[in-house]
């Protein structure tokens, strides 16, 4: 799988998922569920954290993080 696209919080959960395998895990790691989790969440990124009452600065750091662990996928790749 590439990772072709960077990860704001404006990322709709179902393409997160789907271009970001990772992702699943991450965001139950998290306490957000996702589509594939049982618990159907659409809508954004920041709109999904949110609901789990995470502030700004938590979804900032999970934006950070998912960068991080794409960008490292991708680096393994080559």
């Amino acid at each position: 799988m590439q990772y072709t696209s960077t990860i704001s919080r404006n990322i709709l959960i179902e393409d997160l998922i789907n271009n970001y395998s990772f992702s699943v895990r991450y965001l139950m790691e998290k306490g957000i569920r996702c589509i594939r989790c049982g618990e159907p969440i659409w809508g954004t990124l920041e709109e999904a954290a949110k609901e789990k009452d995470f502030d700004d600065e938590a979804i900032d750091t999970f934006v950070k993080e998912m960068n991080d662990l794409a960008g490292k996928m991708e680096v393994e790749k080559r």
